[in-house]
């Protein structure tokens, strides 16, 4: 965090100073909520949550070189007291990125946030140094947290939104105010949540709503393809931006086709000209995040050139998303298992699809969360096309949702031991174990309280039970 002392700090968040003899220290170092990411010059924020307060670390974390604490009563070591430690953590946050000076780049959309925000991220720093959402780190407490790790030497803050209900993304934009608002899509991801996909839109817009206008430098930047947020554009006194595959995007793809370990290649065309890509990551659903990213990019001044040679390098930078690891054996695991809605659960099916020609290939799927009415059909769907997709084996992994799966790829055709319904994660690397030969390629996917992650690193380890133990 840019240094400010605990009394600057104090008056900021509304607090009263406990325990500090000299208000004029600064805090030099991270904020952070975790105890064990505590560093000298930190300052400690403690959340008391269900199972964990970080009150009772207070004294350790001083020990190990904080500051201060930024707490909600007294614990007998130097301290801000609050109220409200969240609130007062937001008020902080909107007070440092004003002081900063750097541009914030915010983004949104129901799949593909994580993935489309670090190619943001590894594009930008090819033109200056940037700080970005690590992980999913996108709400309330995350948010603020990420924009205070920023320091002065920061030019480019990208931070993901989330949201859950209508009024969430207002709230993170008050906290900390973007100047370029991208909306990636607006699909059915927490759709049991939302009641539908016209109110997942409008809790999304409220990002674009959010911007300054054209004249003091705000964009809108919008996938074209999507109806829902092309709509958005009436929402907004930004300038807009528009990207995708369509013609009349400003941003767009040309000639887009999959190498045959399945990454992506396209011609992209900007305003400022057009350059080829060919990406290190893995399924043609990255091509849209690769366009978001570079209408960003060309926002911010760079040329075709430059965005094209930053996407043609960028990587994965956030666990189990569509990470792809060979085995010795021949072996490919692809363990997409961090979460998965509709979206991003065809994409990866379409994305093992192609890599997996002349090859055999498994889908290890599992349940869909917070779909609401329409888990169902969602599941009997994705059910169906991996049939639709000759996908040699599905492995329908859990409960009810699984059950769904399976039933949907048997009434797509998907008889015999082409699909089968497997109780749990242990289940399922048994199977895999017997089954599995030399050339195989496994894709592992479902929301993240499914766990199956287990599946793909105890493929890789040796076992669930190894898995957890060398985690």
């Amino acid at each position: 965090m840019i240094a400010l002392s605990l009394a600057e700090i104090a008056a900021v968040v509304g607090g009263q100073t406990y325990d500090i003899p000299d208000p004029s220290v600064q805090v030099t170092g991270q904020v952070v909520r975790d105890s064990r990411e505590v560093e000298p010059g930190s300052l400690f924020v403690a959340f008391a949550g269900e199972h964990v307060d970080g009150h009772d670390f207070a004294a350790q974390v001083v020990e190990a070189g904080a500051v201060a604490v930024l707490a909600s009563r007294q614990v007998g070591v130097p301290a801000i007291v609050v109220d409200d430690v969240q609130r007062a953590l937001g008020a902080l946050a909107r007070h440092v990125v004003r002081k900063l000076g750097a541009t914030l780049v915010a983004l949104t959309g129901s799949a593909g946030k994580t993935s489309t925000k670090d190619l943001i991220a590894q594009v930008l720093r090819h033109k200056a140094p940037t700080v970005f959402t690590p992980g999913s780190f996108n709400n309330e407490i995350g948010l603020p947290l990420t924009a205070l790790s920023a320091t002065e030497e920061t030019r480019f803050l990208v931070l993901e939104m989330g949201a859950r209900g209508i009024g969430h993304i207002r709230y993170l934009t008050d906290l900390t105010p973007p100047r370029i608002g991208l909306v990636i899509n607006v699909g059915t991801a927490h759709i049991g949540e939302f009641g539908g996909r016209e109110q997942i839109a409008q809790a999304k817009g409220e990002l674009v709503e959010a911007l300054p206008s054209a004249a003091d430098g705000g964009t809108a930047i919008l996938n074209a393809d999507d109806p829902l947020v092309r709509a958005m554009a009436a929402r907004t006194k930004a300038k807009v931006i528009f990207f995708g595959e369509s013609g009349e995007a400003d941003v767009r793809a040309e000639n887009v086709r999959l190498t045959d370990r399945g990454q992506p290649a396209f011609r992209l065309h900007t305003p400022s000209g057009a350059s080829d890509v060919t990406m290190r990551l893995y399924g043609e659903h990255h091509v849209s995040n690769a366009l978001a990213a570079a209408a960003v990019a060309h926002e911010l001044g760079m040329s075709a050139d430059e965005i094209a040679t930053a996407l043609s390098e960028a990587g994965s930078l956030s666990r189990w998303r569509m990470e792809v690891t060979e085995r010795p054996d021949g072996v490919t695991i692809v363990n997409d298992a961090y979460n998965a809605n509709p979206e991003s659960m065809r994409a990866a099916l379409r994305a093992l699809a192609a890599m997996g020609q002349g090859r055999r290939t498994w889908a290890v799927l599992g349940k869909m969360a917070e779909l609401g009415d329409e888990a169902l059909a969602e599941h009997d769907a994705v059910g169906r096309l991996a049939v639709r997709l000759n996908v040699g084996k599905l492995v329908a992994v859990g409960g009810r949702e699984a059950s769904w799966l399976q039933l949907g790829a048997y009434n797509e055709g998907s008889w015999g031991e082409e699909s089968v319904h497997v109780s749990d994660a242990q289940a399922a690397v048994d199977l895999l174990r017997s089954e599995l030969r030399p050339g195989d390629v496994v894709l592992v996917k479902a929301s993240r309280s499914v766990g199956l992650e287990r599946v793909a690193q105890a493929l890789l380890v040796g076992g669930v039970e190894g898995e957890v133990a060398a985690r």
